[in-house]
């Protein structure tokens, strides 16, 4: 692997006072190139891990790097210390849009760029009009959310997280709440973007798409990365009886 863009080390999360153990010490680096999709039963800690590398969870112990600088830790209190600047060049899309549906598709995508980052009303305009016409949603920059169908909601939010020139992108089930047949336009989109080169880590259900999409695919349950492979060895071999198991059940079609 090439040399670490982000590095994940002895990772802790907990919910209810320790009750709940979500992620035991979980490791990983994460190369420039990298689209790494991580697969699991529910409740493995998948959406926790990316929650905690976008800095919206508290982490109990360890630590995150980016750059080689440290992101993520804790301090002497036991709180979580988070390096701002670093975090601003984190993008992430969740699996509900999360769009503002009393703003139109334009104010959704300039509004943080202007309100929040100081970027003038034109430029923002600009972009968002440059960003849209690229993913074929020209059409509706000034259309409200509620007259998108779902497939151009989830697009809209990967074009809103793109308008602060991310270095990383995080998605988490972006496709799952999608009927069958708009997904494939979400997953043509980011697919557009590990093409110009985007990391990614990407959680999903999809495996077909996680095939297609991954330089790795890490199999996380129990809070810890039981095994990580390249696709074809991932699926055509894989070596961890637990991941064997996972498989076989996917294929069954009894996957949660």
């Amino acid at each position: 692997m090439s040399e670490a863009f982000i590095k994940i080390s002895n990772l802790h999360k907990s919910y209810g006072l320790g009750a709940l153990k979500v992620l035991n010490g979980l490791d990983r680096t994460i190369a420039r190139n990298d689209r790494l999709v991580i697969v699991g039963p529910s409740g493995g800690g998948k959406s926790t891990l990316l929650r905690c590398v976008m800095g919206l969870e508290d982490i109990d112990s360890g630590s995150i790097e980016m750059h080689g600088e440290r992101y993520i830790s804790t301090g002497q209190n036991g709180k979580t210390v988070i390096n701002r600047a670093l975090q601003k060049q984190i993008g992430m899309v969740f699996q509900h849009y999360t769009l503002f549906p009393h703003l139109t598709v334009r104010q959704n995508l300039t509004l943080a760029p202007v309100r929040a980052h100081g970027v003038a009303p034109s430029k923002a305009n600009e972009k968002a009009e440059i960003l849209l016409t690229r993913f074929g949603l020209a059409a509706k920059l000034d259309a409200h959310p509620s007259k998108l169908s779902g497939g151009q909601k989830q697009r809209v939010a990967i074009a809103r997280a793109l308008m602060l020139d991310p270095k990383l992108m995080l998605f988490d089930e972006v496709t799952s709440a999608l009927d069958p047949e708009l997904v494939f336009e979400v997953e043509g989109m980011m697919s557009e973007l590990a093409d110009g080169g985007m990391p990614m880590m990407i959680v999903t259900h999809d495996m077909c798409f996680a095939k297609n999409i991954a330089t790795e695919i890490v199999f996380c349950a129990g809070g810890v990365i039981v095994e990580s492979a390249p696709p074809n060895e991932f699926f055509g071999a894989p070596q961890m009886p637990r991941t064997r198991e996972f498989l076989k059940t996917i294929r069954s079609g009894a996957l949660e």
